[in-house]
């Protein structure tokens, strides 16, 4: 098991005091606001060139310059505007955080018939990073935010965009971010000299994720290493694994492994909202899903 000096309370900007990322470019969806936000600023501060991609330009472009980046549209439900930004996209590519979400919504769909929580969460990362693939070199890190909710559910093979059962929204949830983590594993294998993880960035207080769901509450941060609840964060607590995989030089190397608490997770156990289920680190589960999204995204 993988483990590190940090842990469920560690903050992002402790993770990486230290570190120099000078002459590093990265790009982190979803950065305008949220663990996003957090995690482009610190990458920023520790001298990378980050680049964040937004739906809404002109509101992201001032939050870009507060926190030392840069905005681009991208809108990951649509297919046009990922290809759009992979086309735009000049020079390498060293660090990708796949951070941008949706959780629990409307039954939504994209211009495609795509279920809106896949085509947002998987589809449109997936096109995203594939698209970016031969701008990553050796070294480059691919870091995909999956949550804790993936231990509900795997991939509905027969049919991932509800054309057939009734909607279910945490169903779809469920899916999409298990699909986050089979990507990893896939990824990781087919591409050797990137480092391409998942992880569980935790429940974070007061961010725009529960939106659909209303206002989950505030709990006491459970940061009991023997806790059984998904630990409770700050959004600068949040941020924390996802700048550990995408600049730490404590990482060096790890590939196709999702991470908790800043740690490798174990095995989740029932009853506990922690670990990684089975299915999300199945290679033959994790080569289907790449099929199966290879077959929509090129189609």
């Amino acid at each position: 098991m993988i483990t590190t000096p940090f842990g469920a309370s560690s903050t992002a900007a402790e993770v990486l005091a230290g570190v120099d990322l000078t002459g590093k470019r990265a790009v982190v969806t979803g950065g305008a606001s949220g663990i996003g936000r957090e995690t482009a600023r610190v990458l920023a501060g520790a001298g990378a060139e980050v680049v964040i991609g937004v739906r809404d330009l002109a509101a992201a472009e001032p939050v870009a310059a507060e926190i030392g980046a840069t905005a681009a549209a991208l809108d990951l439900a649509d297919q046009a505007s990922v290809r759009a930004f992979v086309t735009a996209w000049r020079g390498p590519l060293h660090i990708l955080v796949l951070n941008a979400g949706v959780m629990a919504t409307p039954l939504g769909r994209t211009k495609e018939g795509w279920e809106l929580q896949f085509a947002t969460n998987h589809l449109g990362h997936f096109a995203l990073a594939t698209g970016l693939r031969d701008r990553m070199g050796d070294g480059a890190r691919v870091v995909a935010v999956s949550s804790v909710g993936h231990i509900n559910g795997d991939v509905i093979w027969d049919d991932p965009n509800f054309e057939r059962r009734p909607y279910d929204p945490w169903q779809a949830y469920s899916q999409s971010k298990t699909a986050n983590i089979l990507f990893a594993v896939e990824a990781a294998r087919r591409w050797p000299g990137i480092a391409v993880n998942a992880l569980n960035p935790g429940r974070i207080t007061s961010t725009n994720l529960g939106r659909h769901i209303g206002d989950i509450g505030n709990s006491p941060s459970s940061f009991d290493a023997k806790s059984t609840d998904v630990s409770w964060k700050t959004i600068e607590q949040g941020a924390a694994t996802s700048v550990l995989l995408a600049g730490s030089p404590l990482v060096e190397g790890v590939t196709g492994t999702y991470f908790e608490d800043c740690a490798e997770a174990g095995p989740h156990r029932p009853g506990v909202r922690r670990g990684i289920a089975d299915y999300a680190r199945d290679p033959e589960h994790a080569a289907r899903l790449w099929q199966l999204s290879v077959g929509l995204v090129q189609h």
